[in-house]
């Protein structure tokens, strides 16, 4: 049974329980021989942790899953370790893995939205919907999502796609381009700009592929494939160190096989 992301236990939800516990941005893990686990205990306590808040997010298979934050300066168990969650690619189970990212952006939602940020009254959290109300004025503030696109452009006449080097990047790594939506912008007018912006080219043919939430800190990356139609790349620097077009059987080093920048990159090869 996959994730059921709810308000409050359904009938039929039994313990032990799996508790997504962070400091800061990292996350609670069970750590041995490059293999991560989640906390799955029926007692909290058991953790011998301060935790500052815990809320219900959803359930597993059944069993319920709290998210809960402590202090900056809390170590963590004998046997455990706080890991950021790119560092938990292919180490801890998939499934778990997009759980705690949902957790880790409820997190910094919670986190954030203590206080009104109209008025500045402490805010409420509603038993209903997940959403925080000010008391005074009523402003709502919901969980925040970011979207962003992110597009292989493909040369048709060459079998090429195009891949970035990104200027927080390592050196040697390259992945398509990406970037945030603007507001008043729809999906296929910002991978319009965003190419342009980018690299200088222009592109037709724009064509969905996927989405993938990506809780860093809070997007939701819109896939996309666009056909080059013209132009010279032309790198912009403040955020692309370079740019070019590669065949498929000479591909740079590309992102993990997690990320739907993979994906996107995988499915070139394979057509």
């Amino acid at each position: 049974m996959p994730f059921k992301y709810e308000m409050k236990p359904s009938l039929g939800v039994f313990s032990p329980y799996y508790y997504f516990i962070f400091r800061k941005n990292d996350l609670l893990v069970f750590f041995e021989k490059s293999r991560a686990a989640i906390p799955f205990i029926s007692d909290i306590t058991e953790l011998n942790l301060d935790i500052i808040r815990k809320q219900y997010f959803g359930s597993l298979d059944n069993y319920p899953c709290y998210f809960g934050e402590v202090s900056p300066d809390i170590e963590p168990p004998k046997g455990m370790a706080f890991l950021g969650l790119r560092s938990l690619y292919e180490v801890l189970e998939e499934e778990l893995l997009w759980i705690a990212g949902r957790a880790l952006q409820l997190i910094n939602w919670d986190r954030t939205t203590q206080y009104c940020g109209s008025c500045g009254v402490r805010t409420e959290v509603n038993t209903k919907e997940r959403v925080k109300i000010c008391p005074s004025c009523g402003l709502l503030n919901y969980p925040r999502i970011s979207p962003a696109i992110i597009v292989g452009v493909i040369n048709q006449k060459s079998n090429q796609i195009l891949l970035a080097n990104g200027t927080r990047f390592p050196s040697n790594f390259y992945s398509v381009l990406a970037g945030f939506v603007e507001p008043g912008e729809n999906l296929e007018e910002c991978v319009r700009r965003e190419v342009k912006e980018e690299v200088g080219l222009e592109v037709e043919n724009i064509t969905y592929f996927g989405s993938q939430a990506w809780p860093f800190p809070d997007s939701l990356m819109i896939g996309f494939l666009a056909d080059y139609t013209r132009g010279e790349i032309s790198v912009d620097e403040a955020e692309i160190n370079d740019a070019n077009w590669f065949t498929k059987d000479n591909l740079p080093p590309i992102p993990s096989k997690i990320s739907i920048a993979r994906k996107i990159i995988d499915w070139f090869v394979t057509n």
